[in-house]
C-alpha cells in the first residue's frame, strides 16, 4: 500500500510540474515573433491578443492543435481559467499567463467538468446547512462560468460571420472599382490613339490643301503657324484627359 501511494504522489507531482500541452503551444504561439500579426503579448505583457482570428484559425491553429476551430480554442481557453478582457478585441488574461514568465504555467489548472461537479456535490446534500450552502454557491459560480463560455463561443463564431461578409464586400467594392479603371485606361488610350490618327489626317490634308501664298513658285512659310497648331491640339488633349481623369470611380 505504501508503495502504491508513492507511485500515486510521483505521478501527480509529475503532472503539476508540467504545464499541460495546451498551454505550452499556446505560450509557443504567443511567444514567437514570426507570428506577431496574427497573435502577441499585449504592452504589458500581462495578456495575449488574437489580432486575425480567421487567419489565426486557418494557418495556425492546424499547425499544433490539429483544428481550425477558433470557438474550440476559446473554450479550451476557459477551461483554464482565461478571460477576455477587452470587448473590441480577442484579448485573454490568466494571471499565470505572462510573457517571459512560462514556470507559472504548471501553476494554471484546467476547471473540472460539470458532471464532475454534479457528482462532488451529492453527498454534501446530507451534510450541515452551512456546507450545503457553501457546495451551492460553488455550483452556480461554476454555472455561470459554463454560460460565459457559451456565449464567448457564440460571440466567437459571430465575428467570424461579420469579418467574413465585411471582406466579402471589400472584394466587390475592389472589382468594381478595377473594373472602373479598365475603363478610364481604355478610354484614356482611345484619346490618345484618335489624337494620333487626327494629327497624320491634318498633316495630310494640310500637304494636299496648302494655300499659304507663293514666291516665285515657292510656297511660303508662316512664322509658328505649325507651333501653333500642335499647341492647340496638344491643350485639347490636355483638357479631355483632364476631365477623364477627374470622373470619380463607379
Amino acid at each position: 500500500m505504501a508503495e502504491g501511494g508513492c507511485e500515486k504522489g510521483l505521478l501527480e507531482y509529475g503532472r503539476k510540474s508540467s504545464p499541460p500541452p495546451f498551454l505550452l503551444k499556446t505560450y509557443m504561439l504567443v511567444e514567437d515573433p514570426a507570428t506577431d500579426e496574427m497573435i502577441s503579448w499585449n504592452e504589458e505583457g500581462t495578456a495575449f491578443v488574437v489580432w486575425q482570428p480567421a487567419e489565426f484559425s486557418r494557418d495556425l491553429l492546424p499547425t499544433l492543435f490539429k483544428h481550425s476551430n477558433f470557438s474550440s480554442f476559446v473554450r479550451q481557453l476557459n477551461t483554464y481559467g482565461f478571460r477576455k478582457i477587452v470587448t473590441n478585441r480577442w484579448e485573454f488574461c490568466n494571471d499565470m499567463f505572462r510573457k517571459g514568465e512560462k514556470e507559472l504555467l504548471c501553476e494554471i489548472r484546467r476547471r473540472k467538468a460539470w458532471a464532475n461537479k454534479q457528482q462532488a456535490a451529492a453527498p454534501v446534500l446530507t451534510a450541515a446547512p452551512n456546507q450545503s450552502s457553501a457546495a451551492t454557491g460553488q455550483d452556480h459560480r461554476f454555472d455561470e462560468d459554463q454560460r460565459s463560455s457559451s456565449t464567448s463561443s457564440s460571440s466567437g463564431f459571430g465575428t467570424l460571420v461579420d469579418e467574413n461578409k465585411r471582406l466579402k464586400k471589400a472584394n466587390v467594392d475592389l472589382n468594381s472599382e478595377l473594373i472602373s479603371m479598365k475603363k478610364k485606361c481604355k478610354e484614356l488610350l482611345d484619346l490618345v490613339a484618335k489624337y494620333t490618327h487626327s494629327e497624320k489626317e491634318d498633316d495630310h490634308d494640310q500637304l494636299e490643301a496648302d494655300e499659304r501664298p507663293k514666291l516665285f513658285g515657292v510656297r511660303l512659310e508662316v512664322h509658328g503657324e505649325r507651333e501653333i497648331i500642335m499647341k492647340r491640339k496638344r491643350a485639347e488633349i490636355s483638357e479631355s484627359a483632364s476631365i477623364l481623369l477627374s470622373q470619380p470611380c463607379k
